[in-house]
């Protein structure tokens, strides 16, 4: 199938408005940087985090389920979750390892987001590398498996007592120090490729339009 020539036919049913508010979130969308919920088990989180990848342009979420079932907030994602694509790892009997597998396997530095002796503070993290970053359970943080694999470690300044931030906040402190100097950065290939970028916007549209799947149904039937 000819995915541009299907993508204007679908485009057709679309406002102006609405196609050029897809081309320029798209635009500056990215994979170069993704997120791993490992083991979030509380549905306000878990529904913040989502917002915050649609939030940063962060396109992928993948979602370790090893023990808690990753659940969703009424209401709280605004929507969120049909615009950010979510990877479910909870069929495996490893399913952390599938995660860590699968992203390594796709060149993603594995970044560990908690206090380390070997750790960096998050603005001096270098950003030229294509990088996971994993976020643990609320009360006990990330598993041995992924801090005995985790190449690189970064936390976040504090200067109170406390001695972390929520889950939604680390998340939301860290994206916006990477993806502020990813779209500052002249000489990082940050974007998505033209192929991702057509396929996202394909599905956007069977998302967006009325009887999308009916729709498309014709379409192929047609062509």
């Amino acid at each position: 199938m000819d995915k541009e020539k299907y993508l204007k036919y679908l485009e057709s049913y679309l406002t102006p408005r609405r196609n050029s508010l897809f081309d320029e979130v798209i635009s500056n969308r990215t994979r170069h940087i993704t997120v791993v919920a490992e083991d979030t088990y509380q549905d306000h989180n878990a529904s913040a985090l989502i917002r915050n990848c649609d939030c940063f342009g962060i396109q992928d979420l993948h979602i370790i389920e090893e023990i808690n079932k990753y659940r969703l907030a009424k209401g709280m994602t605004q929507g969120s979750d049909k615009w950010v694509d979510l990877h479910y790892y909870n069929e495996f009997e490893d399913n952390t390892q599938m995660c860590i597998d699968g992203l390594k396997a796709k060149g993603y530095a594995i970044v560990a987001t908690t206090p380390h002796e070997a750790d960096s503070l998050i603005d001096d993290y270098d950003i030229r590398k294509k990088s996971a970053f994993f976020f643990g359970k609320e009360k006990t943080g990330l598993s041995d498996k992924v801090l005995d694999q985790a190449t690189e470690f970064v936390k976040i300044p504090m200067y109170g007592f406390s001695e972390s931030f929520n889950i939604s906040v680390s998340a939301a402190l860290i994206l916006k120090s990477l993806t502020d100097r990813l779209h500052k950065s002249k000489d990082i290939n940050w974007h998505l490729s033209k192929e991702e970028f057509t396929d996202i916007k394909i599905d956007w549209c069977l998302k967006t339009i009325q009887n999308g799947e009916q729709i498309a149904e014709r379409y192929l039937e047609e062509n």
